[in-house]
């Protein structure tokens, strides 16, 4: 009987045949993996080395740039290294490998951007209490629950990807190891898969997406309450980054997997796929150290340390 085991590596999509071409294509990738890790590098010394960022917010922050971090190196180096050498075939291991960590990573940072909500419900809407609520001990606990809910679903979704028997075709559509594409080029019924893999998917992104919106029909609904300006632009200043950031993220996944198939095509999956697996990792230091004044002068302050110790 044919099944997983006859397949022993996959084939991944190149961004072009032609050598200069796949050379540019080597070099952006590269540039913008060094400046995704150089900013959620600096964003998380910043928080540890500087005293004024120890509190809930700046720790699930660095959370969130650890996980960029994460999410970023599980498919840029392979793509570079696919452009560089032309050889785009990856194992059954590495394949099975890069869906678990993507699949961990990517709901991390969800899990992350719904507590990252609810400290800024607690913050505006129960101030006298945030101190109790959002101690050290919870904070903790909230981002070690996050990551151990995401490890145990991405061996059920990868566990649940890799049953299937791919025996026609082991070239995957794409320029990393995505579940869809997998999918699409299994010789079994995976009517079954797919039931299982997007219940899992609405049961925890409908909970992330639910508990997001109310926290911040909370937060609107306390700002509208506010006479003062300045309480409502500080309020405002310290959500609006989060905000930006959770935006990235839904607005690229929604375009990356629920567009309609009209708009389709090798060449537009691809595309969205660059912008999903891209845009987050790379736009969410920016976003926070743009409108962060607290971190802007950490950063500052890191940069002058490391200068002065260098020269």
């Amino acid at each position: 009987m044919t099944n997983h085991t006859s397949v022993r590596y996959f084939v991944l999509m190149g961004f072009s045949d032609d050598w200069n071409l796949q050379f540019f294509h080597a070099v952006i990738f590269l540039l913008v993996y060094l400046i995704t890790l150089m900013g959620n590098c600096l964003i998380i010394m910043a928080m540890a080395f500087d005293h004024h960022l120890h509190s809930p917010m700046y720790f699930f922050l660095a959370n969130l740039s650890l996980v960029d971090i994460c999410s970023i190196s599980t498919t840029l180096p392979k793509s570079i290294a696919v452009s560089l050498t032309n050889n785009k075939e990856i194992s059954f291991g590495g394949c099975v490998t890069q869906v678990f960590f993507m699949v961990t990573f990517v709901g991390s940072e969800l899990a992350l951007l719904t507590i990252m909500a609810y400290d800024r419900y607690v913050a505006i809407c129960n101030p006298l209490q945030y101190k109790m609520i959002m101690n050290g001990n919870a904070c903790i606990q909230m981002a070690a629950a996050s990551w151990i809910c995401n490890l145990i679903h991405a061996v059920l979704e990868t566990g649940i990807t890799f049953r299937i028997n791919f025996c026609d075709s082991n070239m995957i559509g794409q320029y990393f190891c995505d579940i869809p594409q997998l999918q699409k080029i299994s010789c079994t019924d995976i009517k079954v898969n797919q039931i299982l893999i997007l219940v899992l998917g609405l049961f925890l992104d409908s909970f992330c997406f639910a508990f997001i919106f109310a926290s911040y029909g909370y937060i609107f609904s306390i700002i509208i309450k506010r006479p003062l300006v300045q309480s409502q632009h500080k309020v405002f200043s310290t959500c609006t980054p989060h905000l930006t950031v959770f935006s990235v993220f839904i607005i690229t996944a929604v375009f990356s997997y629920m567009r309609p198939k009209s708009l389709s095509s090798s060449t537009v999956d691809l595309l969205s796929a660059v912008f999903y697996t891209i845009l987050p990792p790379i736009l969410n230091p920016i976003i926070y150290s743009l409108r962060n004044k607290d971190i802007q002068k950490a950063v500052l302050k890191l940069l002058q340390n490391v200068i002065y110790c260098t020269v």
